[in-house]
C-alpha cells in the first residue's frame, strides 16, 4: 500500500494534522517517535497505522528501519517531518527512497542559524550579527565589537522553540548567557544578533516548481519574560496592497537567495524603525495551531497541500473564505503539579470560539514559559474583525482555571 513515513509527531498541533491529513488522503501512515509514553496511548493515535518507538533520530538506523517497510510491501511515497530540526534528515531519507525533490541545501540552511545570516548577508533583512566560536574567539575581542549595541540576544544556532535564545543588556548578562550555551552545546559556535523591538510578524509561505504562494501572514503577541513567548497569532486579512507587495518581495528575496523551487517554510519577522528585519526561517510550517488558525481563517488546511507538493501533486491554495482570526495561548504564573483544569465548555460556549485545547494531562508538573513548549493551551476564536476575535478569544480564556498542587 502506498505509505507515508514521518519522522517524530507531536500529539497536537501541525504535525498530527499532517498526519491526519495524510490519512484522509488515502495514504498509510507510519510514524517512527523517542517518546515512549505514545506506545502506552495508542488508541489517541488512530490516524497512525503504525507507530513505532526508536531510541533516536538517526540517518543510518531510520534508513534500516524504512527498507523493513518496502520488504513488507509498502510502497514508500514519502518521508516527511513537521518538527525541528528533523526536516533535513527526513529529506534526505525521502530522496534515497522515493521520488520526492527535496531542496536539501535550503533546508539545511534554514535549520541552522548562523547559515541562514549567512546566506541573506547584505540584504535589507539582515539585522548586525557576530558568530562567537568559543574554541578559537577571545571573549575580550567580542567585547570590542558588541560594547555599542547592547541589549542584545545570544542563540545556539540550532535553538528552537525559543528554548536557547537569551536577551542580554549588559556585560555580565552576555558572559553569563555565552557560558550557559557553552556548558549546553560545548562544540557549538553562538549566535549573537542586536536586539530588535517592534510589531512582529509570521509569514506562512509554500513554493512549487519556483512559484511562490504567500498563503498567510499572521501578527504575533509576545510575552517577554526570561525568554521570548509567542502567546497571541491573528490572521490578518485584507492586507493593504503595497504591505502585501512588500512582504512578496521579502520572500522572494529568500526564496531566491536560498534556492527553494519546493518547499514550505515560515519566516518571522519585525519592524523595526520603518523597516523589516528578519527574525528566524524555518523550512516547514510553524507548529501548534498554525494550520487550524490558517484552515478557520481561509479555508486552506496548509500541511494538507505542503504533502501534496511534496508528492508532485498540484495544490490548491486558493481561499474558500476570509475570517479574522486569533489564537490566544495560555501559561501560568507558578510552578506545580496539575490535579485539574475547569471552565473549557464555558470557554467553548462564547460565540466565535472555533476550539479550545488543553495540552497537559492531570499530574503534570507546570511551570512559568521557559519555552514555547510551556504553553499549556489555546483557545482560537473568529469575528469579523481582529480586534473582535481577539477580545473573544482572550475572554473566553479567562474562564479556564489549572489547578495546581505547589511543589
Amino acid at each position: 500500500m502506498q505509505t507515508i513515513v514521518f519522522i517524530e509527531t507531536n500529539k497536537s498541533g501541525s504535525s498530527r494534522e499532517a498526519i491526519k491529513a495524510a490519512e484522509r488522503l488515502g495514504y498509510m501512515t507510519v510514524v517512527y517517535t523517542t517518546n515512549k509514553k505514545y506506545q502506552g496511548q495508542r488508541s489517541e493515535f488512530p490516524d497512525i497505522h503504525f507507530l513505532y518507538y526508536v531510541e533516536r533520530i538517526d540517518v543510518q538506523l531510520l534508513r534500516e528501519k524504512i527498507k523493513v517497510l518496502k520488504i513488507q510491501g509498502k510502497e514508500i511515497m514519502a518521508v516527511l517531518s513537521f518538527i525541528d530540526p528533523l526536516v533535513q534528515i527526513a529529506a534526505k531519507l525521502s530522496e534515497e527512497f522515493c521520488t520526492t525533490k527535496f531542496d536539501k541545501k535550503s533546508i539545511s540552511k534554514m535549520e541552522d542559524k548562523i547559515q541562514t545570516r549567512k546566506t541573506l548577508e547584505g540584504q535589507s533583512i539582515s539585522p548586525f550579527y557576530l558568530v562567537y566560536n568559543p574554541k578559537k574567539d577571545k571573549f575580550k575581542d567580542l567585547i570590542t565589537h558588541l560594547t555599542n549595541y547592547f541589549p542584545l540576544v545570544v542563540k545556539s544556532p540550532t535553538s528552537t522553540g525559543s528554548k536557547d535564545v537569551l536577551f542580554v543588556e549588559n556585560l555580565q548578562q552576555l558572559k553569563t548567557s555565552i557560558q550557559t550555551l557553552i556548558k549546553k552545546y560545548p562544540c557549538q559556535p553562538i549566535l549573537i544578533e542586536e536586539y530588535m523591538d517592534g510589531p512582529q510578524c509570521l509569514l506562512e509561505v509554500l513554493v512549487q516548481n519556483g512559484e511562490i504562494h504567500l498563503i498567510a501572514v499572521v501578527k504575533q503577541e509576545i510575552s517577554q519574560r526570561d525568554r521570548f513567548i509567542v502567546t497571541g497569532y491573528g490572521l490578518l486579512v485584507g492586507i493593504e496592497e503595497e504591505k502585501n507587495h512588500h512582504l512578496y518581495r521579502i520572500v522572494r528575496t529568500i526564496v531566491r537567495k536560498f534556492n527553494v523551487k519546493n518547499g514550505a517554510f515560515h519566516i518571522e519577522l519585525k519592524f523595526v524603525n520603518g523597516k523589516w528585519k528578519l527574525i528566524e526561517i524555518n523550512p516547514r510550517i510553524s507548529g501548534g495551531v498554525m494550520n487550524r488558525l490558517i484552515e478557520v481563517g481561509f479555508g486552506i488546511n496548509l500541511v494538507q497541500e505542503t504533502i501534496k507538493m511534496y508528492l508532485g501533486q498540484k495544490v490548491s491554495v486558493a481561499k474558500l473564505h476570509t475570517r479574522f482570526a486569533y489564537a490566544h495561548y495560555i501559561t501560568v504564573n507558578s510552578t506545580g503539579r496539575l490535579q485539574k483544569v475547569t471552565g473549557k465548555n464555558r470557554a467553548l460556549s462564547y460565540e466565535g470560539v472555533e476550539e479550545v485545547y488543553i495540552k497537559p494531562r492531570k499530574g503534570k508538573i507546570l511551570t512559568p514559559p521557559l519555552s514555547m513548549g510551556h504553553r499549556y493551551g489555546y483557545v482560537l476564536a473568529t469575528a469579523e474583525t481582529l480586534s473582535k476575535a481577539k477580545k473573544i478569544a482572550k475572554k473566553a480564556a479567562k474562564e479556564l482555571q489549572f489547578h495546581l498542587d505547589p511543589i
